[in-house]
């Protein structure tokens, strides 16, 4: 019940004379429902934002909004505002989504998703590393190695839910450095730019400047309770070797980083790298290694984690060891795995300080039973490479913006993106050439087309609408931030291009190739010819009165969401992009019957939505109007009297006198096949008449001058 009360709970709070630091009862009923043992829960703290709660005189923890603490923009361009609950152990009490303006939830997938989503906060500790991962969808409960703990993902709705994890843990860190003592901050450290040696590999572990822990077969066995030869796997080490071996080096320090990568390794290195990303090594030997062979490079290690500060700190592997960059240390031992993680996210690392890696050791001894041990590894370098600095939060505590891991998580989506899209832009600079090949045309069109229904649209949801159109002019009026618009890879992208290319060939471009529901009404068209049913041509004087209609259609949308921006979500549903693209259909009924119909109307009337409805084409059109060329070539007969062009245009852009209406344009090229063909293109015919007319007379006078 406390599920379904918060927001309205939140909005009574925020009712005048009952906002501020004093506490309502409406607040006192959900702060409760996170503390059920609360019997007294004080007003918000003049100095920090929290409110504290107590069973009689014990503190059990604090709650407090997550707006007051961190102000990340969600996918909608708006923070999602939660009331959290953080007990004096670090552990979250439970997360209350208050407020939010998630399209994908509100109009989509409906909210339960994500209250199930934030419900996986309830009982795990900041000194867990969580991370969310869309690939555990639909697995029962929580799965943990070491101190990494998975939690289901949200398909459909990914940049939200890591919006609401990087909100969730970042404000929870304030909170707990704050007002936790078991979590605060030591002296913060950094390396020092001038220290090195040249030293070999045994010299930097003798100096202790690389660190070392060795794990026998005796020590595992005697957590397990068994010796190793009683699991079917191979994990007895032979001639006196380590179960386990592990090294761990600093990567940012030049003592260490210049010795291990030499000098023009670790200045390529150093490059890569961002202000605040810090670098550790993590090499091993033995039968157990750091990662199985099953770890996917660039994500988490699977089997250890590294805490400090009784904090959980971020390992990402770099996946950056290769030809280019190699280890290359005098005496450097052959190892079986190594890796570079980069480390800090929320929690941060500070290099100088005490930390711990903790290696996650798993064995099966059948298919349904397996035993577990756990081995804590002090890291604790030599002081002579750090220097102590003057900040509030130790370096690389600023945690890398979310945009940044998506990218990197959709790399190769992005890449055959690019690939597709430069693939596209010269076939439209060569349309002219690549035109005089009608099938060629025809085929690669076709083949456009399924890719970006598939690819572009199903799978990689890279669908544009006008509610990213809100987005932009809300943030432009709220103070602009580039961060919002990252957080989609492919659709910022997909918005650059479109942008670009909309003063250079219109709104064709996008609206004939890029779009995923145009690709769909394009099908619907096709589908409607094979069909044989009977097509429908709107008379030309309806038909320039009908495309006018979705302009004030954009007006009211774009007018509606600086008034009220969950009115302007819930009437951008005359866009079908969200049920038939993002949802594949799998939505309420009256939704799913809208998109339908208008693609059973597309077999009849060809791309329906396009010419009349679709507001985010009326605003493609009015920036496609600034273009700087007319590329799509007419000649003296077109219009007058040929009127091939105009007959074959299934979009009608075509004007009786010849000229292309590039408003309404979706640059399908057929016209400019037509021009091009000269079985088509009636100029092309005259002429051909006219010249084998003259032909003929010339070989005519020329027999009357033989006689």
């Amino acid at each position: 019940m406390a599920r379904r009360l918060a927001p309205l709970l939140f909005l009574l709070s925020l009712l005048p004379g009952l906002s501020g630091a004093e506490l309502t009862d409406s607040r006192r009923d959900l702060i409760r429902s996170l503390f059920p043992a609360a019997t007294m829960i004080e007003d918000k703290l003049p100095d920090f934002p929290v409110y504290p709660v107590y069973q009689l005189q014990e503190l059990l923890g604090y709650a407090y909004e997550s707006t007051d603490l961190s102000r990340l923009q969600g996918f909608a361009g708006k923070p999602i505002r939660m009331m959290i609950g953080l007990d004096t152990q670090g552990r979250f009490t439970g997360v209350e989504v208050l407020h939010h303006h998630e399209p994908v939830f509100l109009h989509g997938l409906g909210e339960e998703p994500l209250f199930e989503f934030v419900d996986q906060y309830e009982g795990r500790s900041l000194r867990e590393q969580i991370v969310v991962q869309s690939s555990y969808a639909g697995k029962q409960g929580k799965t943990s190695d070491g101190d990494v703990v998975y939690f289901d993902g949200v398909s459909k709705a990914t940049v939200s839910v890591l919006i609401i994890n990087d909100t969730v843990l970042s404000s929870a860190l304030k909170v707990a450095r704050q007002k936790l003592a078991a979590f605060a901050q030591t002296a913060p450290t950094r390396a020092r730019p001038d220290f090195f040696d040249p030293l070999g590999w045994q010299s930097l572990i003798d100096r202790g400047f690389i660190g070392r822990a060795r794990i026998s077969a005796d020590d595992v066995e005697q957590q397990l309770g068994r010796p190793l030869s009683d699991y079917p796997a191979d994990m007895e080490p032979t001639g006196g070797a380590a179960f386990s071996e592990l090294f761990f080096a600093y990567m940012n320090s030049p003592m260490v980083g210049r010795n291990l990568l030499g000098n023009e390794g670790y200045d390529r290195f150093m490059g890569r790298l961002g202000d605040n990303d810090q670098v550790l090594l993590v090499a091993s030997r033995g039968v157990h290694t750091h990662v199985d062979g099953n770890f996917t490079p660039g994500s988490s290690p699977n089997r250890i984690g590294l805490t400090q500060n009784n904090l959980s700190v971020e390992m990402r592997d770099l996946n950056w060891l290769d030809q280019n960059l190699a280890l290359q240390a005098e005496g450097l031992p052959v190892f079986d795995a190594v890796n570079l993680f980069r480390v800090g996210g929320n929690a941060g690392f500070n290099p100088g300080a005490e930390a711990s890696l903790k290696l996650h050791v798993e064995l099966a001894r059948n298919h349904l039973v397996s035993d577990s041990a756990s081995f804590n590894l002090p890291v604790q370098f030599s002081g002579d490479l750090f220097e102590t600095v003057e900040v509030a939060e130790p370096p690389g505590s600023s945690r890398q913006p979310v945009w940044v891991g998506l990218w990197q998580e959709r790399w190769w989506q992005i890449a055959l993106l690019v690939i597709s899209l430069a693939v596209l832009t010269v076939f439209f600079v060569r349309q002219k050439t690549l035109s005089r090949h009608p099938r060629l045309v025809h085929r690669f069109r076709w083949g456009f087309l399924l890719f970006t229904v598939f690819f572009i649209g199903f799978y990689a949801q890279g669908q544009l609408s006008v509610v990213n159109i809100y987005t932009l002019l809300l943030a432009l009026w709220d103070g602009f931030t580039l961060d919002v618009f990252l957080l989609d890879p492919v659709l910022f992208i997909l918005w650059t291009y479109t942008f670009v290319t909309l003063f250079i060939w219109g709104r064709g471009l996008f609206c004939g190739w890029l779009c995923p529901f145009g690709a769909l009404q394009e099908m619907a068209a096709w589908l409607g010819h094979k069909l044989r049913l009977r097509q429908i041509r709107v008379p030309e004087r309806w038909h320039r009165r009908l495309i006018l209609i979705k302009y004030p259609v954009l007006l009211g949308l774009v007018g509606t969401a600086f008034y009220s921006l969950t009115l302007a979500e819930q009437l951008a549903e005359v866009e079908p992009f969200k049920t038939s693209i993002t949802l594949v259909f799998w939505r309420y009924w009256p939704f799913v019957a809208y998109a339908i119909g208008l693609l059973v109307i597309g077999m009849f009337i060809h791309k329906f939505y396009c010419r009349y409805l679709c507001p985010l084409g009326a605003g493609l059109a009015v920036l496609g109007r600034f273009r700087l060329f007319n590329w799509l070539d007419r000649i003296d007969r077109c219009g007058s009297p040929c009127q091939h062009c105009k007959n074959e245009c299934g979009i009608n852009a075509i004007r009786k006198n010849g000229q292309i209406d590039y408003d309404e344009c979706i640059q399908c090229l057929e016209c400019v096949v037509i021009l091009r063909d000269d079985s088509q293109c009636v100029d092309s015919i005259i002429r051909d008449k006219q010249q084998r007319r003259q032909q003929q007379q010339a070989q005519i006078l020329a027999t009357d001058a033989s006689v």
